[in-house]
């Protein structure tokens, strides 16, 4: 199967935009728009947000090579650990022939300036909000390749959750990546000063947010990141109950 076929057919509205200029560029001698099948946005079987699951899929991954090249590159170096850390992550999410394919545009990326208003308010017009989250715990996931959260790379990675329109969850997805002694409430995104029974609707508010059919679409992997975020929520919410001796 060619490349650009293979590509092609996995995506829907993440071939146009900003993005397809993105993925079309870091494709270079590699397209060949003669062997191309695109679906446009609302066509084929419709389903969650209107593309179905293989289309939704093939969005999600080029919409995280584009913001992944961004994130890898704003501290103005590239590693090792990074690399293998999204090719593992790529890998688990799709499959060992996909990431051979996908590796060498997320390469030609890293060298292509992003545009990160745009990129992510495409993101933002069609992707739900479970899967935007998902793309910044994968984001910290990066950062963190090396043992170090860096802060040019909170930074880039704080903008681009606000252009995703979740800013109120940057803080709390940065806590399970980064943990402080106020970690506990900001996972649940409220403060130390709460009542117990805000305590207690932060955490129903929070399960709800990080039910794994919210990303269903992904695919197990992605349900399966979901159940560990999950539990960290869990981690948080019981840390606090302890503390404050909460029935």
């Amino acid at each position: 199967m060619k490349f650009a076929k293979w590509i092609g057919g996995g995506l829907g509205w993440a071939f146009g935009g900003p993005i397809g200029a993105l993925i079309g560029y870091a494709l270079g001698s590699m397209l060949d728009s003669a062997e191309v099948t695109v679906m446009q946005p609302g066509s084929g079987p419709r389903g969650t947000m209107g593309y179905d699951r293989t289309t939704a899929r093939g969005d999600f991954a080029m919409s995280l090579l584009v913001l992944t090249a961004a994130v890898m590159k704003s501290d103005g170096r590239i590693l090792k650990s990074e690399l293998d850390y999204v090719k593992r992550f790529l890998t688990n999410q799709f499959s060992v022939a996909e990431t051979e394919r996908l590796m060498p545009v997320l390469k030609e990326l890293i060298g292509k300036q992003i545009p990160l208003a745009e990129v992510c308010l495409q993101i933002r017009q069609y992707m739900p909000e479970a899967q935007r989250i998902q793309l910044l715990h994968y984001l910290f996931g990066i950062s963190k390749a090396d043992g170090l959260v860096h802060d040019e790379e909170i930074r880039v990675i704080g903008t681009i959750a606000g252009y995703l329109g979740i800013a109120e969850d940057f803080q709390s997805v940065k806590a399970m990546y980064w943990r402080d002694a106020a970690a506990d409430y900001t996972i649940l995104e409220i403060p130390a000063t709460s009542t117990d029974e805000e305590v207690k609707k932060a955490y129903r508010k929070m399960a709800v947010k990080y039910h794994p059919d919210k990303v269903a679409d992904l695919g197990e992997t992605a349900q399966k990141n979901a159940k560990e975020q999950f539990q960290k929520v869990q981690e948080a919410y019981d840390s606090i109950k302890k503390k404050r001796e909460m029935s």
